[in-house]
């Protein structure tokens, strides 16, 4: 194939300036030529983009204007895609009530609105509704809006909600008398978007965030206004912070920890100006949750080798680990996920082989039951509501072709009544779907389930194209849950499948623990045996595949791309942590202390900087016959900056033998999410997919031909 760059009749792609920057660490030495993409003032562009560097706007510009130019082709197809997406979505929709005291707190939409409206009504009617937070109206004008958290305070006589305008996750916090609908004077500035109540309702509970992006510090103030109260000073940047309240409303909870090592401080909540004590000071290693039950703390740990945890019990006066006692012991391969606490019941959430199940505990006899379902893949949530003194438990049910089903359990009863079943407005019938669990055998014999959806009519011949998505990082699972975006590929034939690879916790925290640090690559090569088994199979062929990932799976996208590129016809990489050796090395970016445990510290440790350098995307580009690549990001994501998407669409273009386009969008005015409209965000998935069936489909080619013959 020719020359893509030199063809005649298409766009010509911009082409980075190299200036090649010397980087020598422990004994080392790269050469990194687009290092300049990075602008210097980097934190300054995050709360304001329009200080961007000229002509690093320009580059970026640029590539915006290549990557419209060469897929105008597909606007119909985006526009189509968009229209299906959003004819799924009931407009008008509104959230099950959850009940409280003498309200119903819900969430609603109106038609057309691209953000919710907050609100509740006297408790089991269905009129009187008062507005806490009318957030599209909120959002009018604005490029960028998102309520990243809201709640009541607990005597309901206060509202609160964090905003951010940016993109750059920088939270502002309003709070609203619900008595007058003022909202109150002196909101709090420069948060995470986090923050709680003290059940009181006297005291509000921040986490503010530092220049640097990272949370830092936790305050107190008077939940009405006043002066913030230092709390807690996190003193080792590479930990995250939280701030919670217990079911039972009894205790305030601050949480530190990153991916290996937790600790917990309680404050009273009848003595919420206190100053917070610990549960068990921290220890490399050891991870913890605190629940209060029955009387006593509920501890879910990993404690004592407990490598898909266990529970224990613990004297609330003295509830140190040496106090600890099994309540549920360790099973190896039934992963406790989480917990749920009631007055009278006790509900964890437990995972096995991918599927979740919920496990219903009395409190007088401790007798314990299952629920669970029989699909072959599905996801299951247990939600915790604003009541403690409650038979009832709330959960949601949905697989990749049963859509989302709110239930209200009644505990004592064992009865199951369905609220609500997810709308489809134009229409689903599950009939017309397959969801299967297949397995691929990974090199070391690991056995990878793969979730796939397919039309029931759909060929297994390699015919099919195949859309393989994967995530594989920081034990966050990639559940079989139900999506209105993936059926505009399902529809048209294609087959969805997802790769539950190591680094997720989809066959326990083992699972993770195999696709981390010294065994990263084992998350790269589970993904190229699901490619191989599918493909196997007859579910798609090479060149009818695409690969999709995000984020931490937008790595994962840069090196299956290095490594088997003639297994890929396209790789979609959105906001893609490609720049894993140049981010670990720079301990000012927001992320980089605190994810050190999860890919190790090249600044300290040669045998880290060795293995990151051996799979970072950008770092590991080399000559080869890529395929076609479509890269996003924001200009203000704090996770994944905009500079490493930008990098490596220059190295990639300049190092590709195939002609295939390498191609970047980057949203100028959001950041690490995209879009925040519940409809904007969806023409980004169309372009997506878009790109999935030109890439498939070679339509650059197509395009190429039609303008030859014009």
């Amino acid at each position: 194939m020719d020359d893509f760059s030199a063809h005649p009749t298409l766009p010509v792609p911009p082409t980075a300036e190299k200036r090649p920057e010397r980087i020598e660490q422990l004994g080392r030495v790269r050469t990194d030529d687009y290092a300049w993409l990075k602008d210097a003032d980097w934190q300054k562009v995050m709360r304001d983009p329009t200080v961007l560097r000229p002509d690093i706007r320009a580059h970026l510009e640029a590539e915006n204007t290549y990557t419209k130019a060469m897929l105008a082709g597909t606007e119909a197809l985006q526009a189509t895609m968009f229209q299906e997406m959003r004819g799924r979505i009931k407009e008008d929709d509104s959230s099950v009530p959850s009940s409280d005291g003498a309200f119903d707190y819900y969430v609603r939409y109106e038609t057309g609105a691209q953000h919710p409206i907050y609100a509740r009504r006297p408790r089991g009617r269905d009129d009187g509704e008062q507005v806490l937070l009318d957030a599209d109206a909120a959002a009018k004008g604005k490029a960028f809006f998102d309520i990243g958290h809201a709640e009541h305070s607990d005597d309901h006589a206060l509202f609160a909600f964090a905003v951010d305008e940016q993109g750059s996750e920088y939270f502002r916090i309003d709070v609203k008398d619900l008595a007058t609908g003022e909202v109150l004077a002196g909101p709090v500035d420069s948060s995470t978007g986090s923050f709680a109540f003290s059940p009181d309702g006297a005291w509000l509970f921040w986490i503010w965030r530092d220049e640097n992006g990272r949370p830092a510090k936790i305050y107190r103030r008077p939940a009405r206004g006043g002066e913030d109260v230092l709390v807690y000073h996190e003193p080792d940047g590479g930990m995250f912070l939280s701030i919670g309240v217990t079911q039972s409303r009894a205790f305030i909870q601050i949480g530190s920890g990153n991916h290996e090592t937790s600790e917990v401080r309680l404050i009273p909540a009848a003595d919420p100006t206190a100053a917070p004590k610990v549960v068990e000071p921290r220890r490399e290693g050891l991870r913890y949750e605190i629940e209060h039950w029955n009387g006593r703390f509920v501890v879910l740990t990993n404690a004592d080798g407990a490598v898909d945890y266990k529970l224990c019990w613990t004297d609330p006066a003295d509830p140190a680990k040496s106090n600890w006692r099994d309540w549920i012991s360790h099973q190896p391969g039934r992963y406790l996920v989480g917990m749920v606490a009631h007055k009278d019941w006790f509900v964890r959430v437990e995972r096995v082989d991918a599927d979740n199940r919920i496990v219903v505990t009395a409190r007088d006899g401790l007798a314990e039951y299952v629920i669970d379902f029989d699909e072959e893949a599905y996801a299951l949530s247990a939600e915790g509501g604003y009541e403690y003194d409650t038979s009832t438990l709330r959960f949601v049910y949905q697989s990749p072709t049963t859509p989302r089903s709110t239930y209200d359990y009644d505990m004592a009863t064992r009865e199951r009544t369905l609220r609500k079943v997810q709308e489809i407005p134009s229409g689903h019938d599950p009939a017309r779907y397959v969801a299967r669990r297949l397995y691929a055998a990974a090199a070391d014999g690991a056995q990878v389930p793969i979730t796939v959806l397919m039309r029931a009519d759909t060929a297994l011949d390699g015919s099919a194209p195949l859309m393989l998505y994967g995530y594989g990082a920081y034990g966050i699972p990639m559940e079989p849950s139900f999506s209105i975006r993936s059926l505009s590929l399902v529809d048209r034939g294609w087959i969805w499948a997802t790769a539950h690879i190591r680094g997720g916790t989809e066959k326990g925290w083992g699972w993770f623990l195999d696709g981390r640090a010294e065994r990263k690559t084992n998350t790269f090569t589970d993904f190229i045996a699901c490619a191989e088994h599918l493909h196997a199979q007859g579910y798609g062929a090479p060149e009818r595949t695409t690969a999709y990932g995000g984020s931490a799976g937008g790595m994962l996208m840069g090196a299956i791309t290095n490594l088997r590129p003639e297994l890929w016809a396209g790789v979609i990489a959105a906001v893609p942590f490609v720049d894993v050796l140049n981010t670990m090395s720079d301990a000012a970016l927001p992320l980089t202390p605190p994810e050190w445990p999860e890919w190790g510290n090249p600044l300290e440790d040669a045998g880290a900087y060795d293995r990151i350098a051996g799979y970072s995307p950008y770092d590991q580009v080399h000559e080869a016959p890529y395929p076609a690549v479509l890269a996003t990001g924001g200009l203000s994501d704090p996770r994944v900056t905009y500079w490493e998407p930008a990098k490596w669409v220059a190295k990639l273009r300049a190092h590709s033998t195939s002609g295939d386009p390498v191609l970047l969008k980057i949203n100028m005015e959001a950041g690490h999410g995209g879009a925040s409209g519940r409809f904007d965000f969806l023409k980004e998935i169309a372009l997506d997919y878009a790109f999935a069936v030109w890439a498939v489909e070679r339509g650059w080619e197509r395009d190429a031909d039609k303008t030859s013959d014009a």
